[in-house]
């Protein structure tokens, strides 16, 4: 296609007392510029008028300017700069869209402290982590806020643990970090410490966890919807951790185990039930089979470890046997004896979880 914009125009440009005629042009002027069939002449042409254009004395003529090359990807760069420090109305189509800005200009201007110009910025569809990392040290918590929610924006760890300590306070801002697509485990864990607890299901299922904050995550989990919920909507909750944890590849057998073995018979009974793809009711009818057959065929479809399964019929034994009485702190004294029954009846454990039993076992003795 070859160029429309004649020389007449330029003149006409140069020329016209009328800003709303002045406006029109720049929306040709956008089409223009990244029209890749202009020669050299042509484009140095359409770029000297957009420097004409950017000093233009009408705002709305600037504004036209800005919002009709802010994606064009031959805007020049001093023009570009020179857009993004104008008024607000005129810098922040540029601000948030234009790829002629360098990552020292965008810097530069978040550190200005403008709360407009930094939330347009964390909206980029790209942020890199040198203009992430400025942003979460000087922009407001809206600004930060939209970065946390922009699936573009690259942050770094150490800028995300800088948020956590700056925005500790900030629910909208942890929310969001919570909820981006991926967290490293340092991040995560500290902020199972900080956030509402109708996100700590979410970290869960969703982010990488060590494994002992994840089973003492699930655990609180569980105390929280006895003491909270009805029966029927407790399980139904519960289902639906379980599944988000299984589809998100967090339900490890490591979790299952430790659960279990802290007594919390009705995570692992949901487990087991997502795992082998059976009704939970039938679940619980086959693992507590008083001929055994039932439980060791439901483990073995749920991909579970072998090698786990002795402990389980041992933690199940205890679950039998060992009810809680109903005294102070039976909660405690109960789990105690099945740590205890598992710890003394089977030594086939790997050294993360035997740790973590011998650990929670001092817990749950000191609470009893």
């Amino acid at each position: 296609m070859a160029s429309s914009l004649s020389q007449a125009d330029v003149s006409k440009l140069l020329a016209e007392p009328s800003p709303h005629v002045r406006a029109e042009l720049a929306g040709k002027l956008a089409i223009e510029i990244d029209n890749t069939q202009l020669t050299e002449t042509e484009l140095k042409l359409a770029q000297d008028i957009v420097r004409v254009m950017a000093k233009d004395v009408e705002t709305t003529v600037r504004q036209a300017l800005s919002q009709s090359l802010r994606r064009a990807t031959r805007l020049p760069h001093d023009v570009a700069v020179k857009l993004a420090n104008d008024i607000e109305s005129v810098a922040l189509p540029i601000l948030e869209h234009s790829k002629a800005l360098t990552d020292d200009d965008l810097t530069a201007i978040v550190k200005s402290g403008a709360t407009a110009r930094q939330e347009a910025i964390a909206a980029r569809a790209e942020v890199s982590e040198k203009v992430s990392a400025v942003l979460i040290d000087t922009a407001g918590e809206k600004a930060v806020a939209t970065l946390m929610s922009n699936a573009g924006a690259k942050i770094n760890e150490a800028s995300l643990n800088h948020a956590v300590d700056r925005f500790s306070s900030s629910d909208v801002v942890k929310e969001r970090m919570a909820k981006r697509a991926t967290l490293p485990v340092t991040v995560t864990e500290r902020l199972v410490t900080m956030v509402s607890e109708s996100l700590k299901d979410y970290l869960v299922s969703h982010h990488e966890l060590s494994p002992s904050v994840a089973a003492d995550m699930v655990l609180q989990s569980r105390e929280r919807a006895v003491i909270n919920l009805s029966g029927g909507s407790s399980d139904q909750e519960l289902e639906k951790l379980v599944m988000q944890m299984y589809r998100n590849k967090r339900l490890t057998p490591s979790l299952v185990l430790r659960a279990l073995c802290m007594g919390d018979l009705a995570f692992f009974e949901t487990s087991i039930a997502v795992m082998a793809n059976v009704p939970l009711v039938n679940t619980r009818i086959l693992i507590h089979d008083g001929g055994r057959l039932g439980l060791k065929s439901l483990y073995e479809k749920t991909g579970m470890p072998m090698r786990f399964l002795p402990a389980v019929r041992v933690a199940i034994d205890v679950v039998h046997e060992t009810p809680m009485d109903g005294g102070a702190n039976d909660r405690e004294r109960y789990r105690a004896r099945v740590i205890e029954r598992v710890l003394t009846q089977y030594e086939d454990f790997g050294q993360d979880d035997l740790d973590y039993l011998l650990d929670k076992l001092g817990d749950v003795l000191s609470a009893a």
